[in-house]
């Protein structure tokens, strides 16, 4: 890092189309928030930018479902994602959108440079068109059949049963989701980048990385190896940045040529010198994404820079994978997840242990899982009982025994200097830890801070030296409350709630790497301010809440997700009219012993009384059925069931979740009236 006079660090643009879950901020959000945090500690001169991607079909799909138009979508997602990521300590120094006329301005520019220099292919392809809607097919705006695995309903660009990558003209039947119909190819022009005449450029630009991680450069290189293609970087939409080329009306730039430029365009609202952030040669960029996007940082925006001529390209692109949810992967549209927004509300000042349980179980070289068992031991064996522990008997020794004020020292015994020397191997190993990417190990060297802490307290045993020799005890607390200046530097990029306060209480006014280490940081005399106890304990009950609430979720998108039975073989009017179904009221009813599923009715079919053996006992009770207007087969043959004759069969509708329902008539309907 020391040939790097400033460094640019990205978080990935989340589509604005719905709210933050714990799989985005452990893929990218709160490593890149780290990573800074831990550069400003250093007092590097450095920018963290991020914000939404509002164009793009998730968006135009997503205002068709809900009857909206697209601005109106990502006007408020973009209001809930930046709160939400303020709320939970994700430090951008800009939090920008796609859909700013700044964005549009320097998007159209990087185009129309592009396109006058004749770096762009211009084509006339066939794509698939909708007669009825009016209008160009994108991906997802296509449906058909898998030719993998035969699963209707596949995407135009990917099967979601069986994964497989597609395109539209390989879908079996298409249709278009927007009317129903089968849609039509239409010739049609885009401008498309040769990514093959810039394959040897990029092959040199990994090559020339070979820190990156396995992951990325694994993916990259399978793509180089498969050979690069040229890529289309304008669409027919309706929805994005329109194409500045006069006569090109419904066109609009790629979602994915004008996102990371939306990095640029931020930056450059941010500050006047923006520029040098961007193109000095001293300029330092890291982008901070997830798995999915690496193809787009490592190939194409790069080469979209390689074109342009002005950009440096990114010297890291730490991604990660992806983090599972309870075993199972998460899913916006099965609302499978930990959604930030809802977590904030229900876990009240609790931001950093949210933060320190994705730390700890980040998905670094491969996909994690995060369950609410290892949240709540996360919390209760290590934040409660290490951290918090250390710091709460510190303060309550001082406040009971010192009037709340940092003592004097003595001359340092073997434990000090032990201490000192344990605590002087921390600082490198989180250093390095932090500059490799590697945010999971450079947990538990901060943690270990604290970890000392506890182990010197325990050696030491300051509350039975007050009773013999004080001043030897306050020697100790001066360590042990130095000990909590050093916690609140280490952990400060993990858990800036927490450090904050033991700032707070310390008279600390700003965090500066350079005191890790310095066992006189906190002045003798200092007034200190007991901060309370930094976590508390999260009880059974409060995990299985959350539990039960994804048990729901799993059980509601089980019978969302449930289909109707198929219709049965046709048959022809005589037969139906041979039916007699007619309205009956059930006068009397009871249990049939030895039988858990059958109930007795009597029913009065405005003839006569008839006995019918219904299979509704597990769904009703008999007083629930006393009374009721039910629709029943009259002429069905009569069935002997545990010794009892059966005369007809009470019709019934089943709900998504199994249960029964009687078809009733309106109030008025006589018993003995024909049902046709």
């Amino acid at each position: 890092m020391s040939e790097f006079k400033r460094t640019t660090v990205t978080a990935a643009l989340i589509y604005a189309n719905g709210p933050i879950h714990i799989g985005h901020l452990a893929g990218c959000y709160l490593p890149a928030d780290i990573y800074v945090r831990f550069l400003r500690l250093q007092n590097k001169d450095v920018i963290f930018v991020s914000g939404t991607d509002e164009h793009g079909v998730p968006i135009t799909i997503k205002a068709q479902k809900e009857g909206k138009t697209p601005q109106e979508v990502v006007d408020y997602f973009y209001k809930e994602i930046k709160q939400s990521f303020e709320d939970f300590g994700i430090s951008f120094d800009i939090y920008g959108r796609t859909s700013d006329p700044v964005h549009h301005k320097i998007s159209q520019d990087f185009f129309l440079k592009l396109y006058q220099e004749g770096k762009f292919i211009e084509e006339v392809t066939e794509q698939y068109y909708d007669e009825e809607a009016g209008q160009f097919l994108a991906d997802r705006y296509i449906v058909g059949e898998c030719p993998s695995c035969h699963q209707p309903g596949a995407y135009g660009d990917q099967c979601e049963k069986c994964g497989s990558t597609l395109s539209p003209n390989e879908l079996i039947n298409p249709k278009s989701t927007l009317s129903g119909s089968a849609p039509s190819l239409r010739p049609t022009k885009n401008w498309f980048l040769p990514l093959d005449t810039w394959q040897p450029e990029l092959e040199k630009y990994v090559a020339s990385h070979p820190e990156w991680k396995p992951n990325v450069s694994g993916q990259v290189k399978s793509w180089l190896n498969d050979g690069l293609k040229p890529r289309a970087m304008t669409r027919d939409l309706s929805w994005g940045v329109p194409v500045p080329i006069e006569g090109n009306e419904g066109k609009v730039l790629y979602v994915w040529f004008d996102a990371p430029i939306g990095y640029i365009s931020m930056t450059s609202q941010l500050r006047p010198d923006w520029e040098k952030y961007w193109k000095d040669k001293d300029s330092r960029i890291v982008h901070f994404i997830g798995k999915d996007n690496i193809v787009f940082h490592c190939l194409i925006f790069p080469a979209m820079c390689m074109a342009h001529g002005e950009y440096q390209l990114a010297d890291q692109v730490p991604a990660n994978e992806f983090m599972n949810l309870e075993g199972d992967k998460i899913s916006t549209s099965r609302n499978w997840a930990v959604w930030l927004h809802e977590y904030l509300k229900e876990f009240p000042g609790k931001q950093d242990v949210l933060r320190y349980a994705l730390t700890a179980s980040s998905p670094e070289t491969k996909d994690a899982d995060f369950t609410w068992a290892d949240f709540q031991t996360k919390n209760n064996s290590e934040l409660v009982a290490i951290l918090g522990n250390f710091v709460n008997r510190v303060f309550v020794l001082l406040d009971k025994n010192f009037e709340s004020k940092v003592p004097a020292k003595l001359e340092d015994s073997v434990l000090e200097k032990d201490l000192k020397q344990a605590l002087s191997e921390i600082p490198d190993k989180l250093a390095a830890a932090l500059e490799g990417y590697k945010f999971r190990d450079a947990l538990v060297y901060a943690m270990e801070v604290a970890r000392l802490g506890n182990k010197y307290l325990a050696e030491a045993e300051p509350w039975k030296l007050m009773k013999e020799n004080p001043e030897k005890a306050g020697h100790v607390l001066n360590y042990a409350i130095q000990l909590v200046s050093h916690v609140s530097l280490a952990l400060e990029p993990f858990l800036p709630f927490t450090t904050q306060k033991l700032r707070d209480a310390l008279g600390i006014e700003k965090a500066d790497w350079s005191l890790l280490g310095d066992f006189d940081s906190v002045p003798v005399g200092t007034v200190l301010k007991n901060p309370g106890l930094l976590f508390e304990k999260l009880e059974d009950d409060v995990i299985q809440k959350q539990v039960d609430k994804l048990n729901q979720t799993k059980q509601q998108m089980l019978l969302l997700s449930k289909q109707p039975n198929p219709i049965k073989e046709t048959i022809d009017f005589e037969s139906f009219a041979k039916m007699d179904i007619r309205i009956g009221q059930v006068i009397a009813a009871e249990k049939m012993e030895k039988s858990k599923k059958l109930l007795k009715l009597s029913v009065d079919d405005g003839i006569r009384q008839r006995t019918i053996l219904s299979g509704i006992a597990e769904h009703f009770q008999v007083e629930e059925v006393i009374g009721r207007k039910v629709t029943f087969l009259a002429n069905l043959a009569p069935r002997k069931m545990m010794g009892l004759e059966s005369e007809g069969m009470i019709l019934m509708a089943e709900g998504q979740d199994g249960k029964l329902s009687f078809i009733q008539p309106d109030s008025g309907i006589w018993n003995g009236a024909s049902v046709s």
